[in-house]
């Protein structure tokens, strides 16, 4: 009994393994869903199915698009300091 109640917790302190490649972006998903649903479930007063979908799936879109334009501004400032910025600086009157 206690080391099987030793096992749970140890699990929690070894974090998940996550990769890097777009598949694994795949775990944003349900996140971005969790948070969606409880967001709009504590800001509404009465919770009516229809009204409760339609708000949850806006927020839910808004969340994911916000999330992708992060990612691709982030990409492109990658992208000029890592690669092209000594090849700007080179071809420069510096």
């Amino acid at each position: 009994m206690i080391l099987s109640v030793m096992t749970i917790l140890g699990s929690f302190t070894t974090p998940m393994r996550i990769g890097t490649n777009p598949a694994s972006m795949l775990w944003l998903l349900p996140l971005v869903a969790a948070i969606a649903i409880v967001y709009k479930a504590t800001k509404v007063h009465k919770v009516q199915p229809w009204p409760f979908a339609k708000e949850t799936a806006l927020l839910f879109g808004s969340i994911i698009l916000f999330i992708v334009v992060a990612a691709l501004i982030l990409h492109g400032v990658a992208w000029i300091v890592t690669g092209q910025l000594s090849v700007l600086l080179d071809g420069s009157a510096f």
